[in-house]
């Protein structure tokens, strides 16, 4: 199967965000590239939380190019065989964590966003991972920053959302 075909099924199977998630089916039925960086009408992209729920807190990277502090995620790849294959790719290669697991279920959130040029629209797929407890984190080429941050004190609104669903999934 294909990683556009996964795309498709993942977003028809996905329960949540209906009108959000038909813009998302309608991008790709539109763009059989929407799943890359060189679609300049929008592109799906992937992203992960990473979570320690024993340790209530979330593992942040400060987006060196937006200077804020976000989930792990980023353009899908050609070697990425599923929006969750490339979730957790980029979550372990932006946390440096080693045995994330994704969270059961698929994705938990939509986030339709503007990006600055040369992007226009990302169509993110959010996931949630849960990070070992001896997780060890490291920061990479795409971050100024990664740290844990307890729930309490995530302040970016589209974290806060991405949150609150993982951890109805988590059953918190």
């Amino acid at each position: 199967m294909s990683l556009y075909d996964d795309a498709v099924l993942v977003l028809k199977g996905y329960e949540g965000q209906t009108g959000l998630r038909q813009a998302y089916l309608d991008h790709l039925a539109e763009h059989p590239d929407g799943l890359w960086k060189a679609c300049h009408a929008g592109h799906i992209t992937a992203s992960a939380l990473v979570i320690d729920p024993e340790g209530g807190r979330v593992l942040l990277t400060l987006h060196r190019k937006l200077r804020m502090w976000l989930q792990m995620g980023g353009h899908c790849e050609p070697g990425d065989a599923s929006l969750a294959d490339a979730a957790l790719r980029e979550a372990t290669e932006e946390s440096g964590v080693q045995g994330l697991s994704l969270l059961p279920g698929g994705p938990v959130r939509l986030d339709r966003h503007p990006i600055p040029p040369p992007c226009h629209c990302h169509f993110d797929v959010q996931y949630a991972v849960v990070a070992p407890s001896d997780a060890a984190h490291a920061i990479s080429d795409e971050s100024l920053d990664v740290r844990w941050f307890g729930y309490d004190e995530v302040a970016d609104e589209s974290v806060v959302r991405l949150l609150a669903a993982a951890r109805t999934r988590l059953g918190a």
